[in-house]
């Protein structure tokens, strides 16, 4: 389904030649194409008509207010102010195609047009989760067979409630019970384990990143150039390229933010990754946290941070919760002369990243960081970014070393950009969304285990009593799950469980069966 949104004056022939370009790009050609959409005050455009006409296909108008419904993946203030759309096209694609639509192309604009393809993919037969099936075999954060057969068990889930009160505040200025420098890769560094515990995508990197990492390799003798990745990150996110700082990986961001600001109240809404917490200490701050709480679902409470924070670092989606917070939410704890970062290194793991504030610029003291490393498997490569003022980058420059990017990672980093890409990352986002159900399907089954439902990220988060024996348990049965007593907010009765393919989760849960009969 092609979504078009178009000024009045565009020519057919405008139209036609952006269509004709977002169609080459996808692979397809003209006789690919179902329909047109747009705004329906714009269906009679002669353009978009004529068009239609020489495609053969109809128009599809559809109101503002329906469109305003449908979450795009790059809104803009312009059609908003002008339709109440943030984006036409890509929400006219998406609506047009129907349940279950992912974007093929973003939009891509001409002079008078802009133009994006969406396509509705079916769901499987074996597949009894809300979701689509949209990678081949071997991609997702899956892995073996992902074409088995669901567990017959009916799906329910356990309700996490909605907040009601404010979250707990927590000040800590010392170390803790808490060992804030242990990371999932511990838990399998040392033994053949199924890996549950690390949160990089199975079967990656793809093959042609791989090729593309390798065919860098001619080029070691020069030093690392960074720009034409920059400019890449920068095209992808629609922000000139002074916003942009790459960077080793998004825990480098975290100890340039803590070493180059000049901080002097800074709070970590936790649980969340830990490195932002132990950069601030290394570089000797006072932390404060504030800690959010079961039962209130683990989502923020905006008033729950004190307003005197002149730094506030919260994860969206949230590690290990897996809770995905409004942007709106997020955004009400700008304040003048205050930095907010927000990390946001699962983000493309969230069909269509709603929720991102990665290319706002209208937020005060908003600092976003990505990672590339978990969707496209580069944990060893090292590579991720950090969106902010041209001013806060500046300061950042300052204080990272000489040439801090490899020249391998720059051309991961500008490759990940690509349109084909972020097309890929797009299928694995909604394919990590029906392996999540399941897992979390089955979960459900034991009354043991009581999982934060409103999981979005590729993890979930679950609370069994003695869930530190239950991992040890497990590890004898072949499979490692993150322990979740290292993070502020949590103790021994919880653990973090990567999302795979439905073939290892259903051996998972066999295992889990064991291990809690074993426990008695």
């Amino acid at each position: 389904m092609v979504g078009v949104g178009v000024r009045s004056g565009a020519a057919v022939d405008e139209v036609l030649g952006l269509v004709g370009s977002v169609l080459r790009e996808a692979g397809l050609n003209a006789r690919d194409v179902v329909a047109l959409a747009t705004l329906d005050a714009r269906a009679a455009e002669p353009g978009i008509a004529g068009a239609a006409g020489r495609l053969g296909v109809p128009v599809r108008g559809f109101a503002s207010g329906e469109l305003a419904t449908v979450a795009v993946p790059h809104p803009s203030s312009v059609p908003l102010a002008a339709t109440g759309t943030a984006s036409v096209a890509e929400a006219a694609a998406l609506r047009a195609a129907g349940p279950g639509a992912v974007l093929l192309v973003p939009k891509r604009k001409a002079r008078r047009v802009t133009c994006a393809l969406a396509r509705s993919v079916p769901v499987s037969p074996n597949e009894d989760a809300v979701g689509v099936r949209l990678l081949p075999s071997g991609h997702g954060y899956l892995a073996g067979e992902p074409h088995s057969s669901p567990s017959s068990s009916p799906t329910r889930t356990i309700p996490i409630p909605t907040p009601h009160t404010t979250a707990a505040m927590d000040t800590h200025t010392h170390a803790d019970a808490h060992d804030l420098r242990h990371h999932g890769d511990a838990e399998v560094r040392d033994e053949k384990l199924i890996d549950l515990a690390v949160n990089v995508r199975a079967n990656t990197p793809p093959d042609w990143l791989r090729e593309r990492i390798a065919d860098s390799l001619t080029g070691l003798a020069a030093y690392p150039d960074g720009r034409a990745a920059r400019a890449a990150v920068a095209e992808r996110h629609d922000l000139p390229a002074r916003r942009v700082l790459l960077t080793a990986g998004a825990a480098e961001a975290f100890v340039l933010l803590a070493r180059a600001l000049p901080v002097r109240r800074p709070v970590v809404v936790h649980p969340q990754f830990t490195e932002p917490e132990a950069a601030l200490r290394d570089a000797g701050h006072e932390v404060e946290r504030v800690l959010l709480r079961e039962e209130d679902g683990f989502r923020l409470d905006p008033a729950a941070v004190p307003e005197e924070a002149d730094l506030v670092v919260i994860g969206n989606p949230t590690n290990p919760t897996s809770v995905l917070h409004p942007a709106a939410a997020i955004a009400a704890l700008a304040r003048p002369g205050r930095t907010l970062v927000v990390d946001e290194a699962f983000m493309d793991a969230v069909p269509g990243e709603r929720e991102s504030l990665a290319s706002r610029t209208d937020v005060p003291g908003l600092v976003v960081l990505r990672s590339l490393t978990k969707t496209w498997g580069l944990a060893g490569l090292r590579i991720g970014y950090v969106l902010a003022a041209p001013e806060t980058i500046e300061a950042l420059e300052r204080v990272q070393p000489l040439w801090p990017v490899s020249t391998p990672a720059l051309v991961a980093a500008e490759a990940c950009m690509s349109r084909a890409a972020l097309a890929e990352a797009e299928y694995a986002a909604h394919r990590i969304g029906v392996e999540r159900a399941h897992l979390l399907a089955g979960l459900a089954e034991f009354d043991e285990v009581r999982a934060v439902a409103a999981a979005e990220g590729p993890f979930v988060l679950v609370r069994i009593e003695g869930a530190d024996a239950v991992r040890d348990r497990l590890r004898c049965l072949g499979f490692a799950a993150r322990r979740g007593d290292t993070f502020p907010g949590l103790d021994r009765n919880w653990l973090r469980l990567a999302v795979r393919d439905r073939v290892t989760t259903n051996r998972f849960l066999q295992a889990l069966d064991q291990a809690l009969l074993m426990l008695g």
